[in-house]
């Protein structure tokens, strides 16, 4: 009888131990992804189904070599950016193009795979730059409706003013530098388990 007490207590603090680490990993990635995480389990419309798939796109973005640009690279984009903004004023339609495209050029530089989809790129992003992954989707929207011809002059302004803000992100020292961000909890989680924004021209567009 007291074998069977003891099994049965051994079994309940088990359960409880597994309870708990479950809870501390929902709280790790409510932490780490911030509305990112909000916006998986909305879609999902399941906590562990969301999780899952933030913990898989950790794992994916840990397999990346992501480096820090270097001060000339940070340098040279920050003028290429400059030059979008003003050319914003004359071609906005274009300008968002380019704000795009030089969004992508610096993931690219940074070690992020660009060959796929988009929603694949914004779920990379957002592991180690969460807070700024829904203007990339935004300004991403918008520019697909320039291309179409059907974005107004303030969804233009707002796309770049989107576009800024990854950019911006993605120019601050590497993420291999960050403490904070996912990624690096996912690192500190393994070594547990082995030891134990410038600013758009608000001027009139001129229209040629």
């Amino acid at each position: 009888m007291t074998w069977v007490l003891v099994g049965v207590v051994v079994v309940l603090l088990v359960v409880i131990a597994l309870l708990l680490a479950r809870q501390q990993r929902s709280r790790q990635l409510k932490q780490d992804f911030g509305p990112e995480y909000r916006r998986a389990v909305a879609q999902h419309g399941d906590q562990r189904t969301a999780e899952k798939e933030l913990t898989d796109r950790r794992r994916r973005v840990e397999k990346f070599e992501i480096r820090p640009l270097v001060p000339a690279s940070r340098e040279r984009y920050t003028g290429r950016w400059r030059a979008t903004q003003r050319h914003f004023v004359d071609e906005p339609v274009a300008a968002v193009g380019e704000a795009h495209g030089l969004v992508q050029e610096v993931m690219r530089e940074r070690g992020y795979p660009v060959e796929d989809d988009f929603e694949q790129r914004a779920a990379d992003i957002s592991v180690e730059h969460p807070d700024v992954v829904e203007n990339y989707r935004a300004a991403h929207q918008i520019s697909l409706e320039a291309r179409n011809g059907k974005a107004s002059t303030e969804q233009l302004r707002q796309s770049m003013v989107h576009f800024r803000a990854l950019f911006e992100d993605l120019l601050t020292p590497g993420d291999d530098e960050r403490t904070d961000g996912p990624r690096a909890a996912g690192e500190r989680e393994r070594s547990g388990q082995q030891g134990e924004q410038s600013t758009v021209p608000d001027q009139t567009i001129r229209r040629g």
